[in-house]
């Protein structure tokens, strides 16, 4: 048995941020519709290092795919040669169940998770969309500047971090590839004022967004907070918004960002609106006005692994990349 081994680089030159946005598009549209499978994500401690190993399976009626991610994510490696999220995802044959390709999962969860991040701004941020805040300075902040502008016709981005020399450097890198008003600012306030899209993008337990910062209209995209008891929106910033997600389930079982505000009362189920498969759908209406002020929590979803580890696979064929291994 032949198995395709793809690296991170090889991920990347086959996964263009348009083309995991029109991947993606279709996997939430399946996966409202009941077509996809995927249990809650298996999520364990590893002792004595804040670390976590998270196992993430997931079936996508759509493409057909079988697979499922393997991820580490230990936020103390910001100073060594590893990335905060590790890992690798193995697809399988979902008519026979054997092996058919490994992949890096760095730069696939990289990609993913900004481009459900893009998939959610083209649907819901105003059309006239121009400028962008992004809270944080690391590897999803940087994808995210690439899926917002795939999304909107940005021209000026603010960058803010808490290591303000992470920020400058992020700054820096960007302006070298685009042409784009890019800066930095010296607080999380003055980053998302008057900014008609806001990433936030940070590994924040408590806070770093308040809701009296945000101008009517503005589109949220909040990343970082991945647990139960993290968040990185304060309880106005949920309240005030229309609040879509990847998954009902995920969310009202693992979202710090919309459990703390439920555990006060200043929230309840019926807060989220819709999955944002069910507003590509048609199901569900996304923003209105452009007053509103609308927020899409994203946690990941194991069916866009499942679907772009489909995809690369077969461009993987098309292009002749890769290494075949015989297992």
């Amino acid at each position: 048995m032949k198995v395709l081994i793809l690296n991170r680089q090889q991920v990347k030159e086959l996964l263009p941020m348009r083309a995991c946005m029109v991947v993606l598009a279709e996997a939430f549209k399946a996966y409202s519709r009941g077509d996809a499978v995927q249990p809650l994500r298996t999520i364990m401690k590893v002792p004595g290092s804040g670390g976590v190993l998270a196992s993430m399976p997931g079936y996508d009626g759509a493409s057909e795919a079988l697979a499922v991610k393997l991820i580490t994510v230990f936020h103390n490696t910001s100073e060594g040669p590893f990335d905060s999220h590790q890992g690798l995802v193995a697809l399988f044959s979902s008519e026979h169940g054997n092996l058919l390709a490994i992949m890096d999962a760095i730069e696939i969860t990289a990609i993913r998770t900004a481009a459900a991040s893009g998939v959610a701004t083209e649907a819901l941020a105003r059309k006239d969309a121009t400028t962008l805040a992004i809270l944080g300075a690391g590897v999803q902040a940087k994808s995210h500047f690439y899926a917002m502008t795939e999304a909107r016709n940005i021209q000026s981005v603010r960058i803010w971090n808490r290591t303000e020399e992470n920020a400058r450097k992020l700054a820096e890198e960007l302006s070298q590839e685009s042409s784009l008003d890019i800066s930095v600012s010296d607080s999380a306030q003055t980053t998302v004022t008057d900014a008609h899209i806001v990433c936030t993008t940070t590994a924040a337990t408590e806070p770093i967004l308040q809701g009296a910062w945000l101008s009517d209209g503005t589109h949220v995209n909040a990343v970082g907070a991945s647990v139960r008891k993290w968040r990185e929106l304060d309880t106005d910033a949920v309240v005030k918004s229309k609040l879509y997600v990847d998954s009902r389930e995920a969310a009202t079982n693992e979202a710090g960002d919309f459990l703390i505000p439920r555990s006060e009362g200043a929230v309840s189920d019926d807060h989220i609106l819709g999955e944002i498969g069910e507003v590509l759908d048609g199901t569900v209406k996304g923003r209105q006005s452009p007053e509103e002020t609308t927020l899409f929590k994203s946690l990941g979803m194991a069916v866009e692994d499942v679907s772009v580890a489909h995809h690369l696979y077969h461009e993987a064929h098309k292009q002749e990349m890769g290494v075949w291994v015989e297992m």
